[in-house]
């Protein structure tokens, strides 16, 4: 069985405030045009990323079982615990002791881990295994 591990992160304890320009127009790939034009407002990706600072954490994914869904190794993911795990929502769950990232889904009644690649099994849940969901995966931050 392969599974989808996940590393949590601190956050900081006092978001600090970080207003970057936001850009409204449109990025020419082509020909360049001046920028400060298009300067609305600024943005800050507390603001963006965290709705309930309280609720959410960091984790960071290992492994490739959720390339599907935009995760990758070494991503960045952010947590809401105050998020209702439902069917078809990204979650981080504590499976037996170890923390995964995986998709939830209920199939016919049968409740399920779901991987997004092709090359790792989903993991039906069932009685014997211990299951505790940790939060719903909001939002992904992964480099270029």
């Amino acid at each position: 069985m392969h599974i989808h591990l996940v590393q949590l992160l601190s956050p900081s304890k006092t978001p600090t405030a970080l207003a970057l320009p936001l850009f409204t127009g449109k990025v020419a790939a082509g020909f360049p045009s001046p920028a400060d034009d298009y300067i609305e407002k600024t943005l800050d990706l507390n603001e963006l990323l965290v709705q309930k600072p309280s609720a959410t954490f960091f984790a960071r994914a290992q492994g490739e079982s959720m390339l599907g869904a935009g995760i990758h190794p070494d991503d960045i993911l952010i947590v809401d615990r105050s998020l209702e795990p439902v069917s078809g929502r990204i979650v981080i769950c504590a499976l037996n002791g170890e923390l995964v990232v995986k998709r939830l889904k209920n199939q016919a009644g049968q409740w399920l881990l779901a991987s997004e690649n092709p090359y790792y099994p989903d993991i039906p849940l069932h009685e014997e295994l211990e299951m505790v969901v940790w939060g719903v995966v909001t939002n992904v931050i992964h480099p270029l």
